[in-house]
């Protein structure tokens, strides 16, 4: 009877792990990083970070589980740092005195492989097929996370523009192959706005290196961005909510944080951007 009973006790663990692999391989990828965007963009980071774990097992040839861990894990740290506020983006001064952060260890180390690791899987795509287009997506996002770690948290200025010429290479390369991979244009529409924004001798420096600036451009395609993109939809209407700011049109800036509060009704961050722009006083600890 006893051994009866360990049979049976293998089978039914046996059964639960087929059920749960099933599952998996019954929701796609694609749904998986959906769920764990929407995650991150509720600040909800363990719940980012084990879809993307999820979405990796479906599919371990496909780098965009790797960009859903990268993302979730550089947010967490923007938050912890309490980076992503309009204060930092609301005037060229304000941007320009940004101090320089440090990131936890342990946090950068993740950060740093889960790049590394997607890396590797995009570029062997890669040399399989010039035109693969997950591999190119993924290869702008990594490449533009980079720039926003190097921008945002670090301040290494020289880098991040290195970063960003690379991601918009990549982009551009997609773009001319794919067009409606929207989320893309996050990537291109974010370099032409930075540079577009520099002093016109910096301007004529950067564009000597190859990297050309047209903020008038840039906003348009961050705008199909945050129209049609799938999972930087939402990055992207932030981006223009905090531009709406520094050209003091507070009532369009408010429209966009009231429309990302009631689609991300975990994270506070929009409900005190809304304050802000009601001319209610916030705490910056907050």
């Amino acid at each position: 009877m006893k051994r009866w009973k360990a049979i049976w006790l293998v089978i039914i663990v046996a059964l639960f792990c087929i059920a749960a692999q099933a599952q998996n391989q019954g929701q796609s990828v694609d749904a998986i990083l959906d769920d764990s965007f929407r995650s991150m963009y509720n600040l909800q980071f363990d719940q980012a970070l084990s879809k993307a774990e999820q979405a990796k097992q479906v599919d371990k040839t496909d780098p965009m589980p790797w960009v859903a861990q990268a993302s979730a894990i550089l947010f967490r740290e923007f938050d912890r740092l309490h980076i992503l506020r309009s204060d930092l983006f609301a005037s060229d001064d304000a941007f320009s005195s940004r101090p320089a952060y440090s990131w936890v260890p342990a946090s950068r180390k993740q950060f740093d492989d889960a790049i590394a690791g997607g890396e590797k899987i995009a570029q062997d795509r890669l040399n399989r097929d010039k035109k693969d287009v997950k591999a190119l997506f993924a290869l702008a996002l990594f490449n533009g996370l980079r720039a926003d770690d190097a921008a945002l948290i670090t301040k290494r200025n020289l880098t991040a523009l290195s970063y960003t010429k690379s991601s918009t290479g990549y982009a551009d390369k997609l773009l001319a192959i794919a067009p409606d991979y929207y989320d893309a244009y996050i990537a291109t529409g974010m370099g032409k706005y930075l540079i577009g924004g520099k002093p016109a001798p910096v301007r004529w420096i950067l564009r000597i290196g190859g990297l050309k600036g047209d903020q008038e451009e840039g906003l348009k395609e961050l705008r199909l961005t945050a129209e049609r993109g799938r999972y930087l939809a939402p990055f992207a209407r932030i981006l223009l909510a905090f531009d709406d700011l520094r050209h003091k049109d507070k009532t369009a800036a408010r429209k966009k944080f009231e429309s990302l509060r009631e689609q991300f009704p975990s994270n506070p961050l929009f409900a005190q951007e809304i304050q802000k722009c009601n001319g209610v006083s916030v705490s910056g600890g907050q």
